[in-house]
């Protein structure tokens, strides 16, 4: 919920103490002290001598508020003597609990540079502008006016003691219903005056009709076909001729003589 129209009103932090402090020193104890920042507005605790790890303070501040701002710096240090302080821890207060409730005790953790715990702080934050905001709201919203119904107005017109009158039904005018003109452009078509016989129907004992039996097969050509020779195995065939001898070349020598003679 977003919270507006804060600017300039007083928000009151006290700081109740610490606990678990991380701690700073090797012989004696830590002597912390706290700031706190908000906006510009910068306050310190007064230091809690040898407070340890545990201190308490106690102290109460008044920050203005700033429109849009809603957290709270905190850093704890170590108060030093003959040198510079040393820090310990510092954390973000978020304040929108106690900026709608009015009111937030709580204990927020603290961190060193390293982003490791360092300890814890607690803060109470008082802000008593909160419930009067709401109660300002609550007034300035708009309320609806009321308006008497209808019969509400008319039973008052009416005598003591009378019926009340019931709703009239909602009027609705007249629909006529559409006629069809009597002169056409167009020519009627001449109405059909051929009449149909209609199919005889076959009288009840009408016997169902009979295929013909088909012809007997005494009626068809019979093919005759050659029959093949019954003769097994084939007869062999003749041997071919030989051929003659030819009487353009000289015949050759008789057999038997070697080597031929010279001619």
């Amino acid at each position: 919920m977003w919270i507006s129209g804060i600017q300039g009103l007083p928000l009151e932090v006290t700081v109740v103490g610490c606990y678990n402090l991380e701690d700073k020193e090797w012989i004696s104890r830590q002597d912390p002290y706290v700031c706190l920042e908000y906006g510009s507005t910068k306050y310190r605790t007064k230091t809690c001598t040898d407070g340890g790890k545990n201190p308490t303070f106690q102290e109460k501040f008044v920050f203005p508020l700033i429109e849009g701002l809603r957290e709270l710096n905190i850093v704890v240090w170590n108060s030093h003597t003959l040198s510079a302080d040393e820090f310990i821890g510092s954390g973000r207060i978020q304040l929108h609990k106690a900026l709608s409730q009015g009111f937030d005790d709580a204990t927020w953790p603290l961190v060193n540079r390293t982003g490791r715990h360092s300890g814890e702080v607690r803060l109470i934050l008082h802000y008593s502008t909160a419930h009067l905001s709401e109660k300002a709201k609550t007034k300035l919203a708009p309320t609806a006016p009321q308006y008497a119904t209808p019969s509400s107005a008319l039973s008052q017109l009416l005598p003591q003691g009378s019926a009340p009158m019931a709703p009239s039904a909602p009027y609705y005018p007249p629909t006529t219903a559409y006629t069809c003109p009597s002169s056409s452009p167009y020519t009627p078509y001449p109405p059909q005056t051929t009449t149909y016989s209609p199919s005889p129907t076959p009288p009840l004992g009408y016997p169902p009709q009979t295929c013909p039996p088909p012809p007997p097969p005494s009626i068809y050509p019979q093919h005759t076909y050659p029959q093949l020779p019954s003769v097994y195995p084939p007869q062999p065939y003749s041997p071919p001729p030989q051929p003659q001898a030819s009487s353009y070349y000289p015949p050759g020598p008789p057999s038997g003589i070697y080597p031929p003679p010279p001619y």
